[in-house]
């Protein structure tokens, strides 16, 4: 399948680095294509950014199957585009796919006609050193049919987004706040997949949090109300006694692509690593007794996000100095220097676009 091309007639104008924020300007350009039961995957084309035109009784709007992925392309110093993990995004894109019922997509299409869109938008890439540009891929149902079951139709899109640097201010640690009254997903449901409605069932917990004075929550599970699963949007790591734990995969937990880099990096550097159950009451306990090193959240915006603070019920501690961990600040330093070629991929986690 051919890729069909049809530029925009006036080129709009990417902002100044200084002024991006995040997810508010969109590019000239996005990549479109279309299933349909009978043929698959079709109409593969990149047009002009702009609405689609969908019925009202759209499946997506009434039941929620979609599917969706956040990954960035980078610019180097010396004007190389590179793509950091991005098979891996696809990749999950898929399992979230098979979890809602949505067909598959060929990765090795799909990275092409990537690259292809990257090329156009090219002059759309931020330079200043912390920024990107933001890739959402989505999937989502389009029979108009209101009924239960899985649609038979598809639109599948990438939409690309300038993003200024995610710590403008610097690298600071945030306050976050563990929720008891809601929980974010649970096991044998969709917690596992990147769909929207995991994203909807966090918003109230949220602006609860923002009222206490917190920037995210702390999920909880959701059957016990006691071990830790992820942090805001993010996946969540502690240095408990020079050991770095984070919650073992368990299919209410996101699977993160970062989360994945940092494993890997704290294998390589010989830092002891454990995926397992961790407890709120073990957090605590770690807090009380000065075992409780670091505690940092990790994604693709941010990379990572250290915890200052933390409120659980009553209790309120403090983790470190006000500053972000030494072993927070390494992951950070070694992941963002391969993303903008600092330093060398030498795990192969870059794809250059040609």
């Amino acid at each position: 399948m051919e890729v069909k091309v049809t530029r925009v007639s006036q080129p709009g104008t990417r902002p100044k680095d200084e002024d991006l924020g995040f997810g508010t300007v969109f590019t000239d350009h996005m990549f479109v294509m279309d299933y349909e039961k009978d043929k698959g995957w079709v109409n593969a084309r990149i047009e002009p950014f702009g609405d689609f035109s969908m019925s009202p009784a759209s499946m997506v709007l009434h039941y929620g199957q979609a599917v969706f992925e956040g990954l960035k392309a980078y610019k180097t110093a010396d004007g190389q585009i590179q793509l950091y993990r991005a098979r891996d995004n696809f990749a999950r894109m898929n399992r979230s796919s098979q979890g809602l019922c949505i067909p598959e997509i060929d990765i090795d299409f799909v990275m092409d006609a990537l690259k292809q869109l990257l090329k156009i938008e090219e002059a759309w890439i931020p330079e200043t050193p912390g920024t990107s540009l933001y890739i959402r891929p989505t999937i989502v149902a389009t029979d108009p049919y209101l009924g239960v079951r899985a649609s038979y139709t598809y639109k599948f899109f990438i939409i690309l987004s300038p993003v200024g640097s995610y710590y403008s201010q610097g690298l600071q640690p945030v306050k976050i706040w563990v929720c008891e009254d809601h929980v974010r997903a649970v096991r044998g449901g969709v917690g596992e997949f990147k769909t929207p409605g995991n994203y909807a069932a966090s918003l109230l917990a949220g602006e609860k949090a923002k009222k206490e004075g917190y920037n995210q929550v702390l999920w909880l599970d959701g059957i016990e109300l006691k071990y830790i699963e992820e942090v805001g949007a993010m996946n969540i790591f502690f240095l408990i006694n020079d050991e770095l734990v984070t919650p073992m995969l368990n299919g209410s937990i996101l699977p993160g692509i970062t989360r994945f880099s940092v494993i890997e990096l704290a294998k390589k550097w010989g830092i002891k690593v454990s995926e397992r159950k961790i407890s709120i009451d073990e957090v605590i306990a770690a807090a009380d007794n000065g075992t409780l090193q670091e505690m940092f959240g990790s994604g693709t915006a941010a990379v990572v996000s250290p915890v200052g603070e933390l409120r659980y019920k009553d209790k309120v501690i403090n983790i470190g100095d006000g500053n972000p961990g030494e072993t927070c600040m390494k992951f950070y330093n070694a992941v963002t220097d391969i993303q903008y070629g600092k330093a060398e991929d030498t795990e192969g986690w870059i794809e250059v676009v040609e």
